[in-house]
């Protein structure tokens, strides 16, 4: 299949998404289960999408430092998005907080950042669910393109973000 046809086909399929999504309402609230790898959309208590994703590269326990290749455990909010990142869009969650970074000071490391639920590094949106077949990620929560485009659309910023072990 020709990289052209493949980009086609995706902006074909991003476009009926989108006037799907517009009958969902907006998420107040995203709760991460890295135990059973899903994400949910939640509003008003409810969960609005359920999308199944891959972790950071050791992803059992919080984060604890910078390059330990887990994904925290907390809450937090999505306090910037970026459309122009390495990855096919990206929404950085407020890792570290306070406590995140006092827990780090006490042991004399540094807690790291750059934190991101996004979608597949740019130019492999054809692997699609495939990258789920094992935690790959540096501790970011990673869905594929189309789920990343749905994410995007229905998550503002300053949705709190709960990552639940």
């Amino acid at each position: 299949m020709s990289r052209l046809f493949r980009q086609a086909t995706t902006l074909v399929f991003l476009a009926l998404s989108t006037l799907k999504l517009s009958a969902l309402p907006h998420a107040d609230r995203i709760i991460i289960h890295k135990k059973e790898r899903t994400m949910e959309l939640m509003r008003a208590g409810q969960a609005i999408k359920t999308y199944k994703i891959a972790l950071g590269g050791e992803p059992v326990g919080p984060k604890m430092r910078q390059g330990d290749h887990r994904t925290p455990e907390g809450v937090y909010v999505i306090d910037r998005r970026n459309a122009q990142s390495q990855f096919h869009r990206s929404l950085h969650i407020s890792y570290p907080s306070a406590s995140d970074r006092e827990r780090a000071r006490k042991v004399g490391v540094s807690p790291g950042g750059d934190i991101f639920i996004h979608g597949l590094p740019n130019g492999y949106g054809f692997i699609g669910s495939a990258h789920r077949a094992r935690d790959w990620t540096d501790g970011c929560i990673a869905v594929t393109d189309q789920e990343i485009e749905e994410v995007w659309t229905l998550v503002d910023n300053g949705t709190l973000v709960e990552i639940r072990p």
